[in-house]
């Protein structure tokens, strides 16, 4: 495995607060199993405070008379007229608050959780283990790039500390209750590593919901595909990223081969290819199709510079190595071979080193952060190479409405970027390519599927993250064919699940 500090200063935090954990813990054991009858006027509603027509900042509050849950506390990181949830709403407060579900590590869905320990909150926060080592990893970048831009984050790390003094790791399929009427178990949704579908038992079996986060229905290089068998189940909560009729994603095989050829293509112009990538999921998704690519000689062993947050959150993958499908914990348990560990990949870890690959002349591909060109090394790379014809930008990532990815691809060719405090203007003249088919986004027909093969079969469907159009048009579809109740609810809408 890749050491590290990470890992190491989650396990030194949690060892220093071992006597206050015991505590905490024991006082969320008084809490769940205090006294509890389910009566004739027991409720269940959801309100909607954020991520819903939209994508960023997911927040769900889910309430029964008994019990305040908030599902994801997400920010959304490419509108800052919009990036944090609806939290000043008279139904959510910090002071009811009892738990905190976190469905996976990306900041859309866990950017703003310190804040709530910032503000007083002193809950549980509930994830599985990779997910809270990954947060700890974003949250921390989160605030040196917000410091290094001269913004500051609304939280610092001493409020991520406080997180991680308050969290509460739970592996897939362990039931657990996590207030005196809700039960949570977590399943494997596909999209990153430790991502998980929340599955909630509410009203001890009085109702059933299943909050899907972001999931991937197929298998792909990393994961397997998201579980679909459960107990029970009469509320569907989804995602709907790719949920409109068109976002149809090519065979995984075909995107694959498009990659090589691109970077081929870029190699023998003399190019770099660059390759903007989520620091979680997709950032090792492509290692792994580029490792089996140079090892199949299919591409001829270059350089592959790996920069920004992706090799620290490798450095995850190769720590929970079981979280991973069947064919990577075979090669690493088996083979005894770690496809991350393979030696053409270089670690870039200081702006000098940055400058000796953009001066090199030497063909190589380069990985890194961030994915939608909201910040990150990849803007350093972007500035200096994007003047030259020979180079490449290849998106494998979705691109959010506004974010600077976005513009590229819808053909923007002259760029306004700060360097050193002045603004200058970037001339795009490198070759622009979008690779859909990488997402660990559920495309339509998998999302449609999903729903389908079920099992059970929900009676609602609420349909969630994505643009309003897709949002509505999945709902639409859902309903038109498979004949359940379907809501496509605004920001700051409230839906009485019971």
């Amino acid at each position: 495995a890749i050491k590290s500090p990470i890992v190491r200063g989650i396990r030194e935090t949690l060892f220093k607060a071992s006597d206050y954990r015991r505590k905490f813990l024991n006082n969320i054991g008084k809490r769940i199993y205090s006294k509890w009858e389910r009566d004739s006027k027991y409720w269940i509603r959801i309100s909607c405070l954020g991520g819903f027509r939209e994508v960023g900042r997911s927040a769900i509050l889910l309430q029964t008379p008994e019990s305040n849950v908030l599902l994801d506390c997400g920010v959304n990181v490419a509108n800052v007229e919009q990036a944090y949830p609806y939290f000043n709403v008279p139904e959510f407060s910090l002071d009811e608050l009892d738990a905190v579900v976190i469905s996976h590590a990306h900041l859309d869905h866990c950017g703003l959780i310190p804040y709530l320990y910032k503000c007083g909150y002193r809950g549980p926060v509930y994830f599985t283990e990779p997910t809270r080592d990954i947060i700890t990893l974003l949250l921390l970048d989160f605030i040196e790039v917000s410091q290094k831009n001269l913004k500051n984050a609304i939280f610092n790390s001493r409020d991520v500390k406080e997180m991680i003094k308050h969290s509460v790791t739970l592996s897939y399929g362990e039931v657990t209750d996590i207030t005196p009427d809700v039960r949570l178990t977590f399943f494997n949704a596909g999209h990153t590593l430790g991502s998980s579908l929340c599955h909630l038992n509410v009203g001890n079996g009085y109702h059933n919901i299943l909050y899907t986060g972001d999931f991937k229905f197929a298998r792909s290089k990393l994961l397997e595909a998201s579980e679909y068998r459960f107990q029970r189940l009469e509320t569907l909560i989804m995602e709907s990223t790719y949920g409109g009729k068109g976002d149809i994603q090519p065979p995984r095989k075909e995107c694959e081969k498009f990659l090589v050829k691109i970077i081929n293509d870029t190699i023998n112009r003399g190019g770099k290819a660059i390759i903007p990538v989520l620091g979680v999921g997709r950032g090792q998704d492509i290692l792994l199709v580029l490792e089996e690519a140079i090892r199949k000689k299919k591409i001829k062993e270059i350089p592959v510079y790996v920069d920004g947050m992706v090799w620290d959150i490798t450095a995850l993958h190769t720590t929970y190595p079981e979280f991973m499908n069947r064919s990577i914990r075979k090669m690493i348990f088996e083979l005894d071979i770690n496809p991350f560990l393979a030696p053409f990949f270089y670690r870039v870890g200081s702006s000098d080193e940055r400058k000796k690959v953009i001066e090199s002349r030497e063909p190589c591909v380069i990985v890194a952060t961030s994915g939608m060109l909201t910040g990150g090394p990849i803007m350093e790379y972007f500035r200096e190479l994007a003047g030259f014809k020979e180079n490449s930008l290849i998106f494998v990532s979705y691109q959010a409405e506004g974010s600077l990815g976005r513009r590229i691809q819808s053909g923007e060719r002259e760029i306004r970027m700060e360097s050193n405090g002045r603004i200058e203007n970037v001339k795009v003249k490198l070759e622009v390519y979008t690779i859909d088919g990488f997402s660990g986004h559920s495309d339509r027909n998998q999302l449609m599927n999903y729903v389908q093969v079920l099992n059970p079969k929900p009676r609602k469907v609420i349909v969630c993250h994505g643009e309003s159009s897709k949002c509505l048009d999945l709902a639409s579809s859902i309903h038109k064919t498979l004949r359940v109740e379907t809501v496509c609810p605004r920001n700051l809408d409230a839906i009485r699940i019971r």
